[in-house]
């Protein structure tokens, strides 16, 4: 029953990152965090503090921006301000929730750990590092918190959990593939390059990337439309476009699903 933990340090284009990778019984999670320009996005897990404390005690950093309330995101926020205190700053809907314990399913405690509470300030629209200017971008889908940040001055572009991987197998039972899709419209009205996933790590080309996500977005839903309307039911449509089960959706007791991503397109569109 013990997790195997892989970490890897590196940097792409001026930004330092670390990778914790977290492997039980074919099921694999990771979870990048990003120090850039005197800032730290995002703290990684609680079950991965003592291989990322090293990391952290090597940040040169005097503040944390957290894409969103996730405990992969900020299993690391509570340590991070008690033992340097440092500010933290996350979407204002997520402030009361991150001082309060960690309230989320079992398997997720055991995956990711017991996110300890912490005290956040709001974000707002933009922010300054020690010498560049940043856009907050509000991406909701993945969840209502979710914010990515682009930094003006260099074109990088840190999407936090909208981006992930070009073709989407499943989700979560919250998120929302059109509201996914109108998130991913809305940062690609923005100049960027190069793009730091929290998941995926570095992509150079971000923007194509982000456009391949969308299109086939764009197709899963025009699909998945067209089936229901000659009659399939929400599994059906789900056994014709994702015949494959992943060991996730079993040890997540379904939170994570295919089912998902059709239903709420289905839901979107207005259909009963």
């Amino acid at each position: 029953m013990f997790l195997k933990k892989t970490c890897i340090q590196g940097e792409s284009s001026g930004v330092r990152y670390i990778n914790g990778i977290l492997s039980w019984k074919g099921v694999q999670l990771n979870v990048h965090c990003f120090e850039t320009d005197g800032g730290l996005i995002d703290t990684g897990a609680q079950s991965l503090l003592e291989e990322f404390k090293p990391f952290f005690a090597k940040a040169d950093i005097d503040q944390i921006i957290v894409t969103h309330a996730h405990e992969d995101h900020t299993g690391g926020a509570g340590f991070l301000q008690n033992e340097y205190g440092l500010p933290i700053y996350i979407h204002d809907m997520s402030i009361e929730e991150c001082t309060e314990k960690a309230k989320y399913p079992l398997y997720r405690k055991w995956f990711w750990g017991k996110r300890q509470p912490f005290l956040a300030q709001p974000i707002g629209e933009s922010f300054t590092s020690r010498n560049c200017s940043w856009s907050v971008i509000t991406t909701p889908g993945h969840s209502n918190d979710h914010l990515a940040f682009l930094n003006s001055d260099t074109g990088q572009l840190f999407s936090g959990d909208l981006f992930v991987h070009p073709k989407t197998k499943l989700i979560m039972r919250e998120e929302s593939i059109p509201t996914i899709i109108s998130s991913i419209e809305k940062v690609l009205f923005f100049e960027f390059d190069e793009l730091f996933c929290c998941h995926a790590g570095y992509v150079k080309e971000g923007r194509k990337a982000f456009q391949s996500k969308l299109d086939y977005l764009y197709e899963l839903r025009a699909q998945t439309l067209d089936l229901y309307a000659k009659g399939c039911h929400a599994i059906e449509i789900q056994t014709r476009l994702f015949p494959k089960k992943y060991p996730i959706s079993r040890f997540s007791a379904g939170e994570w699903d295919s089912i998902h991503m059709i239903n709420s397109i289905i839901k979107e569109a207005g259909t009963p």
